[in-house]
């Protein structure tokens, strides 16, 4: 690539990223109506990478992924424990805040369960979540913006945990 055209993707990069962030920083940010939980397929996860010490597994049908126009990401993330137990949970992430909210919890036997005034919290808060900072951090965050599209976010997640982005921090 040319010094002229690497250039000019650093310029769009830092761009991007300085838009998000101003979306972070808007006081009258409001995000869009959050649809009702999708339908998730457990054979067509892609593994979220938690470290060989978590006692779950975690995984993203990429088929649930969506990208608002305000820059949220929303997904269903399944659990699965090594007896066979499983749980999703229907998430957001505001990579341009450092932010994550869970809309709905679901289970085998209640199906889902929607989250009465979901609130915003730190990506980094010290919370039985922490499987959604590994997220952000594995493909669905690229620094403070969401990844280009939900192809590379879940190609990201495919991609060693030493080549991730920070997602922001508030």
């Amino acid at each position: 690539m040319s010094f002229c055209r690497a250039s000019l993707a650093c310029a769009m990069v830092v761009a991007a990223s300085s838009a998000f962030a101003q979306l972070a920083d808007d006081p009258d940010w409001k995000e869009s109506p959050v649809p009702p939980p999708p339908a998730f397929n457990v054979a067509k996860l892609v593994p979220v990478d938690v470290g060989a010490a978590s006692a779950l597994s975690f995984g993203i049908d990429p088929a649930t992924v969506t990208l608002t126009k305000e820059g949220v990401v929303r997904y269903v993330v399944v659990a699965s424990s090594r007896t066979g137990a499983m749980n999703a949970m229907y998430e957001g992430v505001r990579c341009a805040s450092g932010e994550y909210k869970t809309y709905a919890r679901h289970n085998a036997s209640g199906g889902w369960n929607v989250v009465t005034n979901p609130a915003w919290q730190s990506l980094y808060a010290p919370a039985p979540s922490r499987h959604t900072l590994l997220v952000a951090r594995g493909g669905i965050c690229r620094g403070n913006a969401p990844n280009d599209n939900v192809d590379q976010m879940m190609r990201d997640l495919r991609t060693p945990p030493d080549q991730k982005y920070e997602p922001a921090r508030r």
